[in-house]
């Protein structure tokens, strides 16, 4: 079934998972069990907490000859700390870091196209896809330990997805692999790396997909309809946005959305505003903590036109939101690392799960109403025009900024 450009395919069961408390025991225990092969990528790989528990479990496969590739972003995730890096060399892991910064950093535009999607593939049986970092709920790199757990969501999934997540990342290796055979003046394997675009099983580190042995917990609700929306800056630029595009633009009931770090091109604040003026319900859980100075001020100048179309915006108050998710009419529904923002929907490599389902719908927009009733702060139109004059320069000056950096990559946002 194709629906805004994806292939929505059936025999998919997924399990909602909350949080690194979670998602982490579930990824232990599939990688305790794998088999053959562990492929993982995340923006950021932290080592404090809960987090070394994932550490741990890629080791001990690696030990007992299960294939290991690790691919961390080389601007989340900075140097391992000891004695990570000799643990997991040792131990056989393979890792990589995708697009390390040279000596001028971010200075350089093009580096500002950063690996933000989390991926695991386990024995190609089992995907793992969300917006959850390897990091422990309750640290942030930047501001230390949390009084609040971080509110982040994942899924786990078994289905025909799976396979399409090891193809993209085996191809995203094989490229990272060629990058360092052209430093290594390599050239016969940067040609094959680079032109390597379909991998067979052998090069993904097993023979075939089976059913996978081990459910995780909570129950996955099985027999949906899914597909895997990537963005990359190839052949999927805009996968995910007119997914979203899609769904906003045909919903008659209800558009319910989490989102991290929001900053919507004019196409999407259109559709919102569109959705919200035909009586559809628009309720949006954003960013309510100080996270940094773009993140916090860019996205407020965006909040006027919405509220005053009827769009309800709450913002998550105890502690950090990362979640990156949305349920349209109670039988649409996304989970992954896409934020709806210009770094997101532009530059970033993202991937997210899709699903056609009422009754994964239905979970995932009951997680969704419980944090923002119970931790979200609705934001009304009067309380934009009170905002401190300072803060509202601050706005502009961020909104400004932002449009600048488009303009100096080329895009239109």
């Amino acid at each position: 079934m194709r629906h805004g450009g994806l292939v929505y395919r059936g025999g998919h069961a997924l399990t909602l998972l909350q949080g690194g408390a979670e998602l982490f025991p579930a990824l232990v225990q599939a990688m305790d069990q794998a088999r053959s092969s562990i492929w993982l990528e995340t923006y950021i790989f932290d080592f404090h907490g809960s987090a070394q528990s994932v550490a741990q479990a890629l080791a001990r496969a690696a030990q007992r000859g299960v294939q290991v590739r690790l691919v961390v972003d080389g601007v989340g995730t900075g140097e391992l700390p000891e004695p990570w890096p000799a643990h997991l060399r040792a131990a056989g892991v393979q890792w990589r870091v995708f697009s390390p910064l040279g000596p001028l950093g971010l200075l350089i535009p093009s580096r500002w196209r950063r690996l933000h999607r989390k991926l695991c593939v386990v024995d190609g049986e089992r995907l793992f896809c969300g917006g959850i970092n390897i990091l422990d709920d309750w640290h942030d790199p930047l501001h230390g330990a949390l009084s609040e757990p971080r509110f982040d969501l994942a899924v786990t999934a078994t289905g025909p997805v799976v396979s399409e997540a090891a193809h993209t990342m085996a191809l995203l290796w094989r490229r990272i692999e060629a990058v360092r055979a052209v430093r290594a003046h390599q050239w016969p394997q940067a040609v094959m790396g680079w032109w390597a675009n379909r991998p067979g099983p052998s090069a993904l580190g097993y023979e075939a997909a089976s059913p996978a042995r081990a459910g995780a917990r909570p129950e996955p609700v099985r027999g949906l309809r899914a597909a895997l929306a990537l963005r990359d800056n190839l052949r999927h630029r805009s996968h995910i946005e007119r997914a979203y595009l899609r769904a906003i633009r045909t919903a008659r009931q209800e558009v319910l959305i989490a989102n991290a770090y929001f900053l919507p091109g004019r196409r999407l604040r259109r559709a919102l505003v569109l959705a919200a003026r035909r009586g559809v319900r628009v309720q949006l859980l954003l960013q309510g903590r100080y996270e940094s100075f773009m993140q916090f001020h860019a996205t407020r100048p965006v909040y006027r036109q919405l509220l005053a179309a009827g769009v309800e915006i709450h913002e998550y108050a105890p502690s950090f939101l990362h979640a990156k998710v949305a349920v349209v009419d109670g039988q649409w529904s996304t989970v992954g690392s896409s934020n709806l923002d210009p770094l997101s929907l532009l530059l970033a490599r993202e991937a997210n799960v899709m699903v056609r389902d009422h009754g994964f719908a239905r979970q995932l927009r009951g997680a969704l109403l419980q944090a923002m009733h119970h931790a979200g702060r609705q934001v009304a139109l009067d309380d934009l025009a009170q905002r401190p004059w300072r803060h509202r320069l601050r706005d502009r000056v961020a909104f400004g900024l932002m449009r600048l950096a488009l303009w100096l990559t080329g895009y239109r946002y």
